[in-house]
């Protein structure tokens, strides 16, 4: 790709807003299943199998992500936000691209038990293919998954608590590049 290709826009287009949107929702669900299967929703048949299917559907849609943020470069930060806000910005984006690719691969890894085979239906849809990786790997993978998961709940509340500072008390509109139907603060 030139780089005459390159998109920059003081503003995220409608398919990097939607692609966060629907991201951000099934993420959110994933978490709630992920985090109570054991609990609230143990013997809710279906729970888990949902959770793998959702979660498939995050690594795809977050490789669309990417390339979508390939071609079309996110909006430069607020003028005024000094370098390490900017800094703390970059490193969060950066981890929440890694985790979103992390949390799925290593769920796919945990139930690829087997070298060979299925490792999950996609809603009975079509099957998914085991990794091939050993069954040390697969428990690894598991270890990781948790301790990812938890780290994505402690990115998302920092990222609300950032995207909420800017619309609230730095009133910089950088919420309203997200939420585009919400109104710039004055």
């Amino acid at each position: 790709m030139t780089r005459s290709a390159i998109i920059v826009l003081d503003h995220y287009t409608r398919g990097a807003v939607w692609l966060h949107w629907i991201v951000a929702a099934l993420v959110l669900v994933n978490l709630v299943i992920g985090l109570l299967h054991d609990s609230l929703l143990e013997g809710v048949r279906g729970a888990i199998p949902l959770h793998m299917a959702i979660g498939l559907c995050v690594l795809v849609l977050t490789v669309a992500r990417v390339a979508w943020r390939l071609v079309y470069r996110p909006p430069p930060p607020p003028a005024k936000s000094a370098a390490w806000e900017r800094a703390v910005a970059g490193l969060a984006h950066g981890a929440f691209y890694l985790l979103l690719l992390a949390l799925p691969i290593t769920g796919w890894m945990l139930v690829s038990r087997k070298p060979v085979g299925v490792a999950f239906s996609w809603l009975g849809v079509f099957d998914v293919p085991a990794l091939p990786i050993s069954r040390a790997a697969s428990g690894a993978a598991h270890s990781a998954h948790g301790l990812l998961g938890y780290a994505m709940v402690g990115l998302i509340v920092l990222h609300v608590c950032a995207a909420l500072r800017h619309h609230f008390v730095l009133r910089d509109g950088t919420l309203t590049r997200m939420i585009p139907a919400l109104p710039r603060p004055k």
